[in-house]
Order: structure tokens, then C-alpha cells, then sequence
């Protein structure tokens, strides 16, 4: 083994014992799976809030694989992985999957400054109507 080999293989050891990992995962109720952590941390997660799980059934739930160094699960029947560490820090998928569910959100909010700019753009005649090029 190289020295470089033995740095790496150190490294991945540190990091195994210092930063939580999983060590089973388990279909819960209502779409959730619980996943216990090797810090005996016990996390209840809503897998239709995670990308590529927002529709996966508890048979789909059932069937993952934990990476060997426990940062990761692979979802078979869905092709889907997830990251925990990233998972941990609250990112439910890529930046793009994050936006869009940030902006679904947002696009469902119902404050009186929305409602307030809504009533004067139609005071202005809503959009404007397509005009044909010739």
C-alpha cells in the first residue's frame, strides 16, 4: 500500500468514527422511514420529501442498500440515492429540486402583501394580450 493509500484509508477510518452514520433503515408509517444512526440517533424521515422518493411505496422503502461507509442509501427498485450527511444538513435533493419545492411553496402562501400586489396588477388590466408579428 501506498502512502497515499494509507493517508486515504486513515482518513475514511476518522471519519467513520467520528461522523454519524447509518446502520439501518426501516419503513415506517405514512411514508416515512426511520433510520438509526450509529450515534444512536433514531431519524424518522417523510421520504415524499426526499428526490426520487416522492413517490415510493413501502415495498420501494423496504428494499435499500446502506453504503459500506454508511453516508449513503440506494433505493434498487426506485435507482435512487440519498446522502445523509447532506440529509442531515436539511437538503432534500440537488439545488434545482430544492428551488422548485421552495418556490412551490412559496407560490402557495396567501399573505395580504400578495394579495395586495395581486389586486394592483389587475387594476392594470392583467397581462397583456399576444400580438401576432407580420
Amino acid at each position: 500500500m501506498t502512502g497515499e493509500q494509507e493517508q486515504a484509508d486513515a482518513a475514511a477510518r476518522l471519519r467513520l468514527a467520528t461522523t454519524p452514520h447509518a446502520l439501518s433503515v426501516a419503513p415506517w408509517r405514512d411514508g416515512r422511514m426511520l433510520i438509526e444512526m450509529s450515534n444512536g440517533i433514531g431519524l424518522l424521515v417523510d421520504a415524499r420529501r426526499v428526490e426520487g422518493l416522492e413517490a415510493a411505496t413501502a415495498a420501494d422503502l423496504a428494499e435499500v442498500e446502506i453504503s459500506p461507509s454508511g453516508f449513503g442509501l440506494h433505493f434498487p427498485k426506485l435507482d435512487a440515492d440519498i446522502y445523509l450527511p447532506g440529509l442531515l444538513e436539511g437538503r432534500f435533493g440537488s439545488a434545482r429540486y430544492m428551488a422548485a419545492a421552495m418556490g412551490a411553496k412559496g407560490g402557495l402562501a396567501r399573505t395580504p402583501a400578495k394579495t395586495a400586489a395581486a389586486r394592483e396588477n389587475g387594476k392594470l388590466g392583467g397581462r397583456p394580450r399576444k400580438t401576432s408579428a407580420r
